[in-house]
């Protein structure tokens, strides 16, 4: 698939982008605007998922987040998910403003972290036609109740406490792993199995994928509840897709609350067998039922 190099404004600051085109359509396209999870960076599994839409005859706008990647911003590797949320908002403004690109036809998709952003983001702004949501965060106190044990979770409070007091006196944010195992240290996602697959895409693909965080971005998750929003999306057709067994961002959570989404244009996938949260990213046969279920459903209601 072609691919331009793009860049555009939010808040003031200048994120990188790489716009998906298919070949073979006319413009002006149809549009996704894509979202990547905790600490992604553009090359990060989105471009496997954003073959699937322009495949189906779709652009696709794939993006670094502010202080992420090679988009401005400090402090690097700090994660707010209302920063994230306006930086993708600020993405749907720059393809609508694309004489390739039908405005009136643009959609989001977003994974995990983002898979959550994509309902304030619906809910807020009437040009979004279509949103897709894959393994979604949808509330973040459960989430990290869930995925810690009772020792681990003493131990994040414990470092969120300690940079509480150290931020204040210096004013520099302290660091999180991304992901260990419990026992090991605390992380914003304390799932041994997720650092393996994002090796290998840093190894590979994804060369600016940092493993960190600041510890406030973790703060800041836990305080993180999509579900009024989706409470909102009274119109919007909307897709959800989830694991079989997803205890990263909890399927049992995420079903119930696909349940509260007023739309009466709604469909959830789930992937059975084996799936879990980190399956649809490096199993092939998973990430073609979810990029072809996604790009289906842009393409019936794009």
């Amino acid at each position: 698939m072609a691919r331009q190099d793009v860049e555009f404004s939010s808040d003031g600051l200048t994120l990188a982008g790489h716009f998906y085109t298919p070949e073979g359509v006319e413009p002006p396209w149809p549009t996704v605007v894509m979202g990547g999870g905790w600490c992604y960076v553009k090359e990060l599994i989105q471009p496997e998922y954003a073959q699937f839409f322009v495949d189906a005859g779709m652009a696709a706008l794939a993006f670094d987040n502010r202080n992420l990647g090679e988009s401005e911003g400090e402090p690097r590797q700090h994660i707010s998910p209302w920063d994230q949320i306006f930086d993708m908002i600020n993405a749907v403004t720059y393809v609508s403003g694309r004489d390739d690109v039908d405005e009136s036809r643009v959609g989001i998709w977003g994974i995990s972290y983002a898979g959550g952003h994509v309902f304030p983001v619906a809910a807020m702004d009437r040009r979004v036609r279509v949103l897709i949501s894959v393994v979604p965060m949808i509330d973040g106190w459960y989430t990290a109740l869930r995925a810690n044990s009772n020792v681990s979770l003493r131990d994040r409070w414990a470092a969120i406490e300690a940079d509480r007091e150290e931020r204040f006196r210096s004013g520099k944010d302290g660091t999180m792993a991304h992901s260990a195992h419990p026992h090991e240290k605390p992380s914003a996602w304390p799932a041994p199995e997720t650092w393996p697959v994002f090796k290998k895409f840093k190894e590979t693909v994804a060369p600016n994928h940092e493993h960190w965080t600041t510890v406030r971005s973790v703060e800041l998750a836990m305080m993180y509840d999509v579900r009024p929003f989706m409470r909102r999306i009274i119109h919007q057709p909307t897709l959800m897709v989830t694991s079989w067994y997803d205890d990263i961002t909890m399927t049992e959570l995420e079903v119930p609350a696909f349940n509260e989404i007023p739309s009466p244009r709604k469909k959830l996938v789930q992937v059975g067998g084996d799936a879990s949260h980190m399956s649809l990213y490096d199993n092939p046969d998973h990430l073609r039922i979810v990029g072809s279920a996604c790009a289906e459903f842009a393409r019936e209601y794009l």
